[in-house]
């Protein structure tokens, strides 16, 4: 008899367990914060890289810009779709662990003083000037005149940028492995909040290596970011084995039995629902992450900063330490405060996160620094991407939250371009409405990975996800590429004036770093949001239409098996 009852008994797997699951979320988490790290980490210095290293706004643009070349003009990405389809998950995840340390170590060694009067430096001054086709096309990583060490990081970024989408990539398809049928949402929702405090992090800490000791050297930021970087290799081994043990009890074959083809790919481009998608992803991305590479040197030119005394304590490198631990507390307390058992513990919580988030914010107005007070960038997000996805997973309108954060990114990029220029006069003015307006921005930027990302698994079938994932993320890279180039194109055509200043030597590159005027990029950043608006309504209208299940919720219950039926029944009918 008993041995009858265990046979019948249900087998337990990993992922049915809490704590395995979220374990496994951890670590493709924390691999992916440290990825975020050394995506930005120059970008809280753009005006050091300018008057260290001559990278005028054209030159970071292009430099930036590369790390998605390699992923869009060599397809590297539909590449890395087919081998995390064949290869499976975990093979996937060391892989892109190991290429994004090598291309950061490439970026690192590129910014050091060794490297300048190099072999290296000679060659790429001398060469790499002019590229059959690409350069007809006007879509060459590299340019006439651009200084050598930014043509040798963007190598370094390419190879990075390689490793970095890949993991994306995999991160996802590991999400829906582990959260399939459960909070898939909240947990693609928390991974990405998770992952941008890496931004945060780089933003804080940056500009401490970079000035570390009273001497400028900027490759001392990206040999933070390289270590980071290691730090995430060793979470994504760590969850090698984690995933390996979930194979070996379900029986399955880590996902490799079923071989690609090329029908597949058209499989997922016939579907007008993914295009919609695919689009919304570009133009969301799009409008914040070149944004991120620019906004500390955006504040810079629209905020007054007064000089803060290097032997004071807001001028120490301890500031930085503790502005960091404040951060810490409001992104979990606020974390926490939607998982409390009773309602006093979730309000305490939440009182804690307010109280800290105030302190931060006090914190980054007496440094005096643009790099600090951007940091505050994902805190509100972190606060309610718990929301944002148990709201997705049990009562839906995925559709309609896109359409509220293409609202809030349009509202942000208009407020940055015409009003905080208003308050330049004012110090503590300007700074408010720089926190208020970061915080609503990252707050609807939380919007996308609670409601796109898990709307993809309800467009494609199971055995073509990371196809799926791939081609969203390749066509994503495209404007990840164009944008931090044409802004930086932007800002130098839309000031001539400094730009001839520099040249005629009656501005210096530091004084130059810190004057631009940024009114044309941002609308050009807000135009991108009112495009993804137009888009998020037509997505609305299709689902409604055919049926797509975007507005219904991930977690399924005997009410939401009624509204299937019903809109199948509907259709039917139709």
């Amino acid at each position: 008899m008993a041995t009858t009852q265990a046979m019948t008994a249900p087998h337990e797997l990993l992922r049915d367990k809490a704590w395995a699951r979220w374990t496994a979320l951890l670590l493709l988490a924390m691999a992916m914060f440290f990825a975020y790290i050394f995506m930005d980490v120059l970008s809280p210095i753009k005006d050091l890289l300018q008057s260290e290293r001559g990278w005028d706004s054209t030159a970071f643009g292009t430099m930036q810009g590369s790390e998605t070349f390699l992923n869009v003009f060599v397809f590297f990405l539909i590449f890395a779709g087919i081998i995390l389809d064949k290869m499976g998950v975990r093979f996937t995840a060391v892989l892109s662990g190991v290429v994004m340390v090598i291309g950061a170590t490439i970026n690192w060694y590129a910014l050091t003083d060794a490297f300048l009067g190099s072999s290296l430096d000679v060659w790429f001054t001398n060469h790499l000037n002019y590229i059959p086709v690409f350069d007809e096309l006007g879509i060459s990583p590299f340019y006439k005149g651009m200084p050598a060490s930014a043509k040798f990081s963007a190598v370094g970024f390419m190879i990075f940028g390689c490793g970095c989408e890949m993991a994306g990539i995999t991160v996802s398809r590991g999400i829906v492995k582990w959260f399939k049928g459960r909070e898939m949402a909240l947990a693609m929702g928390s991974e990405m909040a998770l992952a941008r405090l890496g931004v945060a992090t780089c933003m804080i800490f940056s500009p401490v290596f970079a000035e570390m000791g009273g001497t400028v050297n900027v490759s001392r930021s990206v040999a933070f970011g390289v270590i980071v970087l290691i730090i995430g290799l060793i979470m994504f081994i760590t969850y090698f084995f984690m995933d390996k043990k979930l194979d070996e009890q379900s029986g399955e074959a880590e996902e490799k039995d079923d071989p690609f083809k090329i029908s597949d790919l058209g499989k997922i481009l016939s579907s007008w629902a993914f295009w919609i998608v695919a689009l919304l992803c570009v133009l969301y991305y799009s409008a914040i992450f070149p944004f991120q590479k620019y906004a500390v040197n955006m504040l810079q030119c629209n905020l007054t900063f007064t000089d803060v005394a290097p032997d004071s304590f807001w001028g120490s490198d301890a500031v930085s330490v503790w502005q960091y631990i404040v951060m810490l507390i409001v992104a979990g307390a606020s974390f926490a405060s939607n998982f409390g058992k009773n309602k006093t513990m979730r309000t305490g919580m939440l009182i804690v996160a307010i109280v800290c988030l105030i302190t931060y914010c006090w914190m980054g107005y007496m440094r005096q620094s643009a790099s600090a007070i951007f940091a505050v960038f994902p805190l509100l997000a972190v606060g309610i991407t718990p929301i944002l996805g148990k709201y997705v997973d049990y009562k839906g309108k995925a559709a309609s939250m896109l359409i509220l954060g293409a609202l809030l990114l349009i509202a942000c990029h208009l407020t940055f371009a015409f009003i905080l220029p208003m308050f330049k006069d004012s110090p503590v003015g300007g700074v408010v409405v720089a926190y208020l307006t970061i915080l609503v921005l990252g707050a609807s930027f939380s919007l996308v990975p609670a409601s796109l990302w898990p709307s993809v698994p309800k467009l494609v079938d199971a055995k073509i996800i990371g196809s799926a994932y791939a081609l969203i993320f390749w066509i994503q890279n495209i404007g990840l590429w164009l944008f931090p180039m044409l802004i930086g194109k932007v800002l130098d055509n839309s000031n001539p004036d400094i730009t001839k200043a520099v040249a005629d030597g009656t501005m210096s590159e530091a004084v130059a770093s810190v004057s631009y005027n940024y009114t044309a990029p941002l609308v050009m950043l807000a135009c991108l949001g009112v495009a993804a608006l137009i888009l998020g309504f037509v997505l609305k209208a299709l689902d409604k239409k055919k049926h797509l299940g975007l507005e219904l919720p991930n977690v399924a219950s005997p009410t939401v098996e009624d509204e299937i039926l019903e809109s199948e029944a509907t259709s039917a009918e139709g």
